[in-house]
């Protein structure tokens, strides 16, 4: 029976089993030889010291940071959640770079968008204090799980003489992890102004690679200047866009009124509506010059000197033939082609400047917030729903899975929601947010958010509802997806190993008993399905068998017993499930310590692979 691990993706060995696939020349012993590595590569590495190189203090153990696993786990919430029993979307409390190593494996390449409003590192916001040897304990020591020793999630000033150095340490780590999770066709959105933008497009470059830059957009973001600013009005922010491959395919945005008032006109011949347009074209072409006669008067027209028809003698023919070509209100004028609606390209291509008029702005932002919450707005700086949803549309198709790993004020969930409603689709978000402590003084405190993920979660309670409520009329709205899974990051439901020789007969009980005293079955199924890599959003079917708790996850294709006392007819009715949900491949999950005895265990695997089911394993 096979121990499960307690670690999340360990990044480095599937690094190395990848280039074990490509190049098996280059291990000897199991360890690469990296001159041979070389060779194969064609020499191609610069060993000049002198080379273009984008570095800072700390850049190494940033990548680090990344590659380290996390023995953390994530919490089931039920009860701080909305429809937790049908919810594809999820909320979780913690730090986004712990959450983005025990997401590696479940979501994998599942992610089609990322959008994130990081710290700009103004010198007002958090910056996370990352350590590859600690940094759980120092998020469980901040949010108040363990006992404070000192360490805090601060602020980045300026006269901290790391100011850019924190701030590049913070993000890179987060940025290479949230690659992994992006599809081949995946897009990344990140919302930055002056003070990074230089240092996060080097850092863009290097992770997704320069070839995958796709836009920087200006965004708008106020609609007049402050007059009491120094210096320059600073009226946009930016937004960094890059793909994971060429595979990423942007979509149009949707044609604006604008755009369609000038198609007016419509013959009643079922060709729908058009518009006149010019039949000159800028390039001259000989195919182009010859005589159109207008029907009604006889007239002759051809081009001004110099230019032609944008069409040759035989198109325009066709188009006559067609009833394609206008003559005026009279049908006394000149020719002009007749543009149809239909035939247009359906949609407009997004450009790199997005007006206030287009995607809102913050004010707009506040008030959408302060709305909700029928007070002053909680947050500084919120971005409008109009924007982020701007951004899902020329990104995203109707059922893929967005993710927003700064979440603050949950805009990208409202957003997700808004859009869905809209065009009946079904996308999915993972949200992940630090449980900030709001300021005691503050109306959000007063109202009782003491976190900046209690809000967000807030949000999105109400603006569900909202809009449920503003579209009550529309066919299909009772489905729209309100509800979200909350969880949070923790340390493993699993005992860890204390080698204290002084307490060896306590560290001997607990190796015993391995699970921790205040973990439920639940916290514990959540953390095996992390560890196979499942979605935590799959249905789980929960039965008793023999007065024993059994959870049936994927229609029998995992099957989980935690419950103690296990005895062998428990494990026979637990091996029949792979006959009634006719399985080809069934896993089964115990506690290493369920069995009633040893010989319950040792029969246990023999009966299960009678059954037909050779993976068993415990934790």
């Amino acid at each position: 029976m096979q121990e499960l691990s307690g670690e999340s993706l360990n990044i480095v060995e599937e690094n190395i089993k990848k280039l074990k696939e490509i190049f098996p020349e280059v291990f000897e012993e199991g360890k690469i030889d990296f001159e041979k590595l070389e060779n194969e590569l064609g020499k191609f590495i610069d060993k000049e010291s002198e080379r273009y190189n984008f570095t800072w203090s700390g850049k190494q153990n940033a990548k680090k940071i990344a590659q380290t696993p996390s023995t953390g786990t994530l919490r089931p919430c039920p009860e701080e959640s909305k429809n937790w029993e049908s919810t594809q979307n999820l909320y979780i409390e913690g730090d986004n770079l712990e959450v983005l190593k025990l997401l590696q494996k479940s979501y994998h390449k599942k992610v089609k968008m990322i959008y994130i409003d990081p710290p700009y590192n103004t010198g007002k916001e958090f910056i996370y204090p990352d350590n590859h040897r600690d940094n759980l304990d120092t998020y469980l020591q901040y949010t108040g799980q363990v006992d404070n020793e000192g360490k805090k999630f601060s602020t980045n000033t300026e006269t901290s003489g790391r100011y850019h150095t924190n701030w590049l340490n913070m993000m890179y780590p987060r940025l290479k992890l949230a690659r992994n999770l992006l599809k081949d066709d995946g897009v990344i959105f990140i919302s930055i102004d002056d003070h990074e933008v230089a240092n996060l497009r080097k850092i863009c470059d290097e992770i997704f690679g320069e070839d995958n830059f796709v836009a920087n957009v200006v965004w708008q973001k106020k609609y007049a200047a402050t007059n009491d600013a120094k210096g320059f009005s600073t009226m946009h922010d930016y937004i960094l866009v890059y793909q994971k491959s060429k595979a990423f395919n942007r979509y149009l945005l949707p044609r604006t009124e604008k755009q369609n008032k000038p198609y007016k006109y419509d013959d009643q011949d079922g060709k729908g509506l058009w518009r006149s347009d010019n039949l000159l074209v800028k390039s001259f072409s000989d195919s182009g010059v010859y005589p159109i006669v207008n029907p009604n008067t006889g007239v002759e027209y051809l081009p001004p000197q110099g230019s032609s028809w944008r069409a040759s003698k035989e198109t325009m023919d066709i188009w006559l033939a067609e009833n394609r070509i206008y003559w005026g209100k009279d049908g006394q004028g000149a020719p002009q082609l007749k543009r149809y609606l239909n035939e247009v390209q359906n949609g407009r291509v997004p450009s790199t400047w997005w007006t206030f008029e287009e995607v809102g702005h913050n004010d707009a932002a506040n008030k959408e917030v302060a709305a909700l919450f029928k007070s002053k707005t909680p947050f500084d700086t919120p971005k409008p729903s109009t924007l982020i949803k701007q951004m899902l549309q020329v990104s995203t198709s109707q059922n893929d899975l967005i993710f927003d790993f700064f979440s603050g004020s949950a805009t990208t969930a409202h957003s997700v929601m808004q859009l869905n409603s809209e065009d009946n689709g079904n996308r999915k978000y993972i949200l992940v947010q630090l449980p900030e402590k709001t300021d005691e003084k503050s109306e959000a405190y007063k109202a009782g958010y003491k976190t900046i993920a209690d809000i967000g979660q807030e949000r999105i309670r109400r603006a569900g509802e909202k809009i449920k409520a503003d579209n009550a009329s529309k066919e299909g709205i009772e489905n729209l997806d309100i509800g979200f899974k909350v969880f949070k990051l923790d340390s493993s439901n699993i005992k860890a190993w204390d080698s204290d020789f002084d307490n060896l007969e306590q560290n001997l009980l607990d190796a015993i008993d391995n699970i921790k005293e205040d973990r439920t079955n639940e916290d514990l199924l959540y953390e095996i399905l992390l560890k196979y890599g499942l979605d935590l959003t799959l249905p789980i079917e929960e039965k008793t068998i023999n007065d024993k708790q059994v959870f049936i996850i994927g229609y029998g294709a995992l099957v989980v017993c935690l419950d103690d006392d296990i005895t062998t007819d428990t494990v026979e009715a637990i091996a029949k499930l792979k006959e009634a949900y006719q399985s080809t491949i069934m896993r089964v999950v115990f506690k290493d310590q369920s069995f009633k005895n040893a010989v319950v265990k040792t029969n246990a695997l023999q009966i299960l692979k009678q059954f037909g089911v050779d993976e068993v394993e415990s934790v």
